[in-house]
């Protein structure tokens, strides 16, 4: 075996565990808890809207069904009563009609 002197190891210009000083271990903790804030903030709304599409998959409520069958036959009860509503209007148009003709008859010298 060849004896001789250990060189020595390359200088390092830059040292990177001195690039954040002496608090460098709490600088990066709170750049990671940003980083996870910042996810939970842009991801939470869209895994929302994950899980309202994987709730819709599984099938309607049955409660929520009935009450809309419910309105629907409410709705088709309406439909005749809208048409009796303008029947009236019409009806009552017609009499002021008649009652405008009438007193502006009485108010005609003869």
């Amino acid at each position: 075996m060849i004896q001789g002197q250990i060189p020595e190891p390359p200088s390092i210009p830059f040292d990177p565990n001195m690039a954040l000083g002496p608090h460098g271990g709490e600088v990066i903790m709170m750049i990671v808890l940003a980083g996870l804030a910042a996810c939970t903030i842009i991801l939470w709304p869209i895994m929302r809207a994950i899980g309202r599409r994987m709730e819709h998959k599984a099938g309607p409520d049955p409660a929520l069904k009935a009450e809309i069958e419910h309105l629907h036959q409410r709705l088709a009860e309406m439909e005749p009563l809208q048409t009796r509503v303008a029947e009236l209007e019409e009806r009552v148009d017609f009499t002021e009609r008649l009652l405008a003709q009438a007193k502006e008859q009485e108010r005609l010298p003869r």
